[in-house]
């Protein structure tokens, strides 16, 4: 139960009551408690900047290589994960997270690879411990090509 302090302190006085099976007797204690809030300032923008299709051989050419350049503000993330989804971006078709060292600047590429042309709903999403934030954008990969 919480009651009011009888002194002039106005933080509130913690009572518990607990059972003792053995004997029967309560046990009282009083006291006060507190807490603390760190407030930390987080991921607070992601842009991709620039998309760009990866020109490989025709023997090379099992999938379509695309790189994300990405920028964020804010604190510095730790991890980034991009989800693959239908143009809607209803349909998740792949995810695929990576462990990041960003030291200094937040800007950073990322390469993915896409099985068959279409087009697709790319959601990048940079992470730290205390933060995530979301960046958007539609794809069209055209045979080791995109627009």
């Amino acid at each position: 139960t919480t009651e009011p302090s009888s002194d002039s302190d106005s933080s509130p006085t913690v009572e518990s009551v607990e059972d003792n099976p053995d004997g029967g007797c309560h046990i009282f204690r009083n006291g006060y408690y507190g807490s603390s809030i760190a407030v930390v300032e987080g991921i607070l923008e992601v842009n991709i900047i620039q998309m760009t299709s990866i020109q490989m051989t025709e023997s090379q050419a099992e999938n379509s290589l695309v790189d994300f350049v990405v920028t964020c503000q804010g604190s510095l993330p730790t991890d980034v994960c991009t989800v693959v989804s239908d143009p809607t971006c209803q349909v998740s078709k792949s995810m695929v997270c990576d462990p990041i060292v960003v030291t200094d600047e937040c800007l950073l590429t990322i390469r993915r690879a896409f099985e068959e042309p279409g087009t697709y709903c790319i959601n990048i999403t940079l992470g730290d411990d205390t933060s995530q934030a979301l960046a958007s954008a539609l794809i069209s990969v055209n045979g080791g090509e995109s627009k």
